[in-house]
């Protein structure tokens, strides 16, 4: 990296799982991102004939108590349909033929193309009948009980040509589903029959089953490395099935209900997938708009001086992924009574008619790691906990946790984030951090993210001067005793720590870290001006500054010793105006924390846009 001082080769460590660096570099510079779908009900409904009784027998019973004669006409249209398709099913199992509108129509021998390393030739009966948006096909062709009735969802042509137009690609494709694998393998094949969209040497790793009642997470559908969550969206009729750091990245469809609803999909002017297209036509500019006009120019503008919070921020698929139609429907309001099709543990019971394969090992989402496994290990940890994008502050919550992580990884210590009450009436969410089962840190925002960002930052803080061995090659200053250090010859923190690891932990008295916290806590009057200068002196009695600040609606609470906590003593202040708390601080003196609480105050007071605090602020002076 280039370096304010000349000719003095430098450069920044990353480490991230392998295949990321290279997979992302191809993506960005062909400008594209990554696309999951979700199958049954997002893309497809499919039934067997046992689905298809279950329905029609669930259905049958409800008319029977139902008073209310609009909804009897519906089920009794509803059973007709699911009737229907029943016999066009059933014709297919017994003579491998359907009559549709008079018409025989008699199956086609599709050969499935082997993926890479199966050797087996695998031949199935198909009927396809465009008219109705249908498709007959058996999973496995010796066994008819397993044929299954596909309808395809309206406009999904549309939407699979906008992914590799012209021979473009757009978007690099992926299938999360909670269905059996053979099931999804051949649903997939329908959908893309020339394998255009996922390739037969991608096809195995690119179409990922999750066991049922398991969370959907992108952490567990790249975990080959082949993409960042960040630059990927979710097609999917559920939002509840993915794990909540990936929600936002869930663009939601209305559950396709062809049997239930059939009219349904037409209702809007455009339909259900054809905005589905022109949402990911949206998220694609506007990612790569915040790519080219921000991040690569701030980039290039970094020196290896900078540190890691200087970095500019990264664009995320969820900051764009807004629905392009405001009268379309991001939920399933009014769903179908009855679930329609198969998915889960009742393709697995029907379909094949076998347990579950315990050799098909599924990870769960819920056990992998946060979105950044790895970030940057250059740099000193800030006090800023936001960044710009796009003109709005956006929080970034994985940053500070996840150096916290690091540290604890590089420790051997169990890092843990505990949510608890907040005493405050004002926010909501109150987060404590645990390290190694002691409490280091804490954190209160209006979100839980909010507060899990406040409460790492607070905990790496405290953690500088007890582990300044392990933060100083991040900081870039160096230990006298080298030899001691846990970094290797080039810069690159080591994952294993050697035998004098632990000894290293420990900092003599009147070291550097001691005098850089002097120096810090000197700057605590001049913070405390700026507050004043900022707030308005109307009517105020002096006050002294060892109690709060020289006005009436501006307090220091009085410092808390909490003799429980990580060190032996530790000290909490808080910062309030109006009742409404401006910013926290914990340290293991009493300045210390106060100064902590001053400049997250300072800084808040600097950017807030809130009414009902800027009341209470002076006006901001130009100068010419």
């Amino acid at each position: 990296m280039p370096s304010k001082v000349e000719k003095v080769p430098c450069f920044w460590c990353c480490s991230v799982r392998v295949g990321l660096y290279a997979a992302s570099v191809g993506m960005l510079n062909l400008r594209c991102l990554a696309i999951v779908f979700d199958l049954d009900e997002t893309l497809i409904v499919a039934n067997t004939m046992r689905s298809f009784e279950s329905r029609i027998e669930m259905l049958s019973r409800r008319m029977d108590i139902e008073d209310d004669p609009v909804r009897v006409a519906g089920m009794s249209a509803e059973i007709k349909r699911y009737i229907e398709d029943r016999e066009l099913l059933k014709e297919f199992i017994d003579t491998d033929t359907v009559t549709d509108n008079g018409r025989i129509v008699g199956t086609q021998k599709e050969e499935v193309q082997p993926m890479p390393g199966v050797q087996e030739r695998l031949v199935r009966p198909v009927i396809r009948l465009p008219e109705r948006n249908a498709i007959l096909t058996r999973i496995n062709p010796e066994i008819r009980d397993t044929s299954v009735f596909v309808k395809l969802r309206p406009a999904w042509e549309d939407l699979r040509s906008y992914l590799t137009a012209k021979g473009r690609k757009r978007f690099e494709v992926y299938v999360c589903t909670m269905a059996e694998r053979d099931y999804a393998l051949e649903i997939w094949r329908l959908l893309d029959p020339e394998a255009n969209l996922i390739s037969l040497n991608n096809l195995s790793d690119r179409v990922v089953c999750v066991k049922a009642g398991s969370k959907k997470s992108l952490q567990h559908v790249f975990r080959d490395g082949g993409c960042h969550p960040k630059m990927a969206m979710v097609i999917d009729d559920r939002l509840q099935v993915w794990d909540e750091k990936d929600q936002h990245r869930v663009h939601v469809v209305p559950a396709y209900a062809p049997y239930y609803a059939p009219q349904a999909e037409m209702a809007n002017a455009v339909p259900v997938l054809c905005v589905a297209r022109n949402v990911a036509c949206n998220v694609r500019g506007g990612f790569f708009r915040e790519f080219d006009e921000n991040l690569l120019k701030k980039v290039f503008e970094l020196l290896h001086e900078n540190e890691l919070l200087d970095l500019p921020y990264a664009p995320d698929v969820g900051d764009y992924l807004v629905c392009e139609d405001p009268n379309f429907p991001q939920s399933n309001k009014d769903p179908a009574p009855i679930p329609e099709g198969m998915s889960g543990a009742e393709v697995e019971k029907r379909l094949n008619g076998r347990a579950y394969q315990a050799d098909q090992k599924q990870t769960s989402s819920s056990i992998r790691p946060s979105d950044d496994a790895r970030v940057p290990i250059r740099g000193t940890v800030g006090s800023s906990n936001v960044q710009p994008n796009g003109g709005s502050m956006a929080i970034v919550p994985s940053l500070f946790v996840t150096v916290l992580q690091e540290i604890g990884r590089l420790c051997n210590s169990k890092v843990e984030f505990r949510s608890t009450v907040s005493t405050s009436k004002i926010t909501q969410f109150s987060v404590e951090v645990l390290f190694s089962n002691e409490k280091i840190g804490n954190g209160i925002g209006k979100t839980r993210d909010e507060a899990q960002v406040q409460a790492a930052e607070k905990a790496l803080q405290n953690l500088q001067s007890n582990y300044l061995s392990y933060v100083a090659p991040i900081a870039g200053v160096l230990n006298k005793d080298t030899s001691k250090s846990s970094r290797n010859g080039n810069g690159f923190l080591e994952d294993d720590l050697d035998s004098d690891g632990d000894t290293a932990m420990q900092e003599p008295s009147g070291s550097k870290s001691e005098q850089k916290d002097h120096s810090n806590v000197d700057r605590l009057p001049s913070v405390l001006s700026l507050i004043r200068e900022l707030v308005r002196h109307d009517a105020t009695p002096d006050i002294s500054i060892s109690d709060c600040l020289e006005d009436q609606h501006v307090v220091f609470r009085d410092q808390v010793r909490n003799p429980g906590s990580a060190t032996n003593e530790e000290y909490h202040f808080q910062v309030e105006l109006a009742g409404q708390i401006l910013g926290n601080g914990i340290g293991v003196n009493k300045d210390f924390a106060k100064l902590q609480a001053a400049e997250e105050a300072l800084r808040f007071l600097k950017t807030t846009t809130d009414p009902q605090i800027k009341k209470h602020l002076r006006p901001i002076r130009c100068s010419s």
